[in-house]
């Protein structure tokens, strides 16, 4: 049996399809009772927990030949990330008493960047379930394709990309979701001793101008790159209602720096088979399908 948290989200969800389609037994570990029916639908147990509920999760983990921890992202966090040292609290005990066969940890590229940003609440994550004594894994994917989805408006409407990458023609890791997904469902099967760390990309780098090239392929007009400027991503952060930007600020500026970045420039990471294209058009149909409803 197969624990899965996030089973609700993009990558908990590509990896439980994996898993079922191969006839693995899952457990979808949810908050909600109301989200269980398509996974009861699908064959799954069912097992309810808050994410920092250790007693909770603990009955979760407990008989699971592997568990798969997504813990939530906070993306507006309290100085010193209370928020996610909580959740991880919680996960350490539970994954203590449980004791599952193993683990695999959805971390992220940049867990190991030498200065504080966004990305350091998986820092801590790792530094305090890589002290578990079990088998534990790390899953550190790169940027995610799916986060061109806030750039639909503007490329359909505008025919312009907003980019806080920069610059333009600079390649970044990218992967996507079902990568992210489909791999961890591979890593959970495998047998391992210790702590690992496993680093993904998907199948080519990319630049702000590749991403308003698929824009303009999927929409079928021009789309323009327009890099925001540094100095304005405060202001436009606090407007969209974060009270703490600065680790969202500094994680950007890592990936624009380069000291988020794979350990060896990513020629050990597993690559992935989804195409920035195939992303796009999926984003591009939701939004339609949405304006339709």
């Amino acid at each position: 049996m197969y624990a899965i948290t996030g089973i609700t989200g993009k990558v908990g969800g590509a990896l439980a399809r994996a898993l079922l389609a191969d006839r693995q037994p899952v457990r979808a570990v949810l908050r909600d009772q109301a989200k269980a029916g398509p996974w009861i639908a699908q064959g799954c147990e069912i097992a309810l927990a808050e994410m920092d509920d250790a007693k909770g999760l603990a009955s979760a983990f407990r008989g699971a030949e592997g568990v798969f921890i997504l813990p939530p992202s906070e993306f507006d966090p309290e100085p010193g990330f209370p928020e996610a040292r909580r959740v991880i609290e919680a996960l350490a005990a539970a994954l203590s008493e449980a004791r599952p066969a193993k683990v695999v940890c959805l971390s992220t590229i940049g867990a190991d960047a030498p200065y504080e940003n966004l990305l350091t609440q998986r820092t801590l994550l790792e530094e305090a379930l890589g002290d578990l004594d079990l088998p534990v894994t790390f899953l550190r994917p790169c940027w995610f394709m799916e986060n061109a989805l806030w750039d639909v408006p503007a490329a359909r409407d505008d025919g312009v990309l907003r980019s806080f990458l920069q610059p333009a023609d600079k390649a970044f890791p990218m992967v996507a979701t079902q990568d992210v997904g489909s791999t961890a469902a591979a890593l959970l099967r495998e047998v391992w001793s210790g702590t690992r760390i496993v680093e993904l990309e998907g199948p080519q780098r990319i630049t702000p101008n590749d991403l308003a090239r698929a824009f303009a392929e999927v929409l079928g007009q021009p789309v323009r790159v327009e890099i925001v400027a540094r100095d304005t991503w405060e202001a436009i952060f606090r407007g969209q209602g974060t009270r703490n930007p600065l680790p969202r600020i500094r994680m950007i500026d890592g990936f624009n720096e380069g000291w988020i970045a794979f350990r060896d420039s990513g020629r050990s990471a597993k690559k992935g088979t989804v195409t920035l294209e195939n992303v796009v058009t999926e984003l591009v149909g939701q939004s339609r399908t949405k304006a339709a409803d």
